[in-house]
């Protein structure tokens, strides 16, 4: 699979991602479940459902999480569905943003969440960084 994002200015935090053995499909999402980016072979409709359900899912298993723990507000680490086509992995990636891959059932879970993780550190690396100044030098 081509590893060349096509949509979203957040997509390149998707491709080390899509050159995992096993991955199919990722989305940067944010919270309302709007589309950042996501991966070539993925159409344009189906990557904003997944962005939407993505949001879903995730209040979802926030409120689950409350019921088992009468904790309001978890934190949630990663949501994972398990199919007989799959997995959907959702991992939060910073303030209002999640990202969701879709992987083999033969795939290293491991791995890929490991690989998230790394993603999501070097997202939120670069929304966090200070807005570039012209060096005083340059200027007229």
């Amino acid at each position: 699979m081509s590893a060349t994002p096509t949509t979203g200015d957040l997509a390149w935090v998707l491709i080390p991602l899509l050159e995992l053995p096993g991955v199919q499909h990722a989305v940067v999402a944010t919270g309302d479940g709007l589309v950042e980016g996501a991966s070539p072979g993925l159409e344009r409709a189906s990557a904003e459902r997944v962005a939407a359900m993505t949001a879903t899912l995730h209040a979802a298993a926030r409120a689950f999480t409350t019921a088992f723990t009468d904790v309001e507000a978890p934190r949630l680490a990663q949501t994972v569905v398990e199919s007989d086509l799959g997995f959907a992995v959702v991992v939060p990636a910073g303030r209002n943003t999640t990202l969701a891959l879709f992987a083999a059932p033969d795939a290293h879970l491991g791995n890929i969440a490991y690989q998230m993780q790394v993603q999501v550190t070097a997202l939120t690396r670069a929304m966090h960084a200070p807005t570039r100044r012209p060096d005083a030098a340059t200027r007229p």
